[in-house]
């Protein structure tokens, strides 16, 4: 079985055949060198044909697919929400109403 999928950065993939996950993270500019990070943190590179010749297939992204990096903040995860505010107990809404 060979790859019908193409490398698409920040998607997904298993190698069915070695059963590891790993995300694409580069494509060089020829498009002949694809440069992949797997789920435990190492770095890795493939050609094109090396890639179509190879057992991978599309996946949704693993639940939990920061586990490898032990360093991260929440913050470079994402998930900080930039618009949590006060609350303005003192607001009276009649001043913001038109007369």
């Amino acid at each position: 079985m060979a790859t019908v999928t193409d490398p698409v950065i920040g998607n997904w993939y298993k190698d069915v055949e070695n059963n590891l996950l790993f995300k694409v993270i580069a494509i060089e500019e020829s498009g002949d060198a694809i440069e992949v990070q797997y789920y435990n943190g190492d770095i890795g590179e493939y050609d094109n044909d090396s890639w179509y010749n190879s057992t991978f297939d599309y996946i949704e992204t693993p639940e939990d697919w920061s586990a490898p990096y032990d360093d991260l903040e929440v913050d470079d995860l994402g998930y900080t929400d930039p618009d949590i505010h006060e609350p303005l107990d003192d607001l009276d809404v009649n001043e913001w109403l038109d007369k």
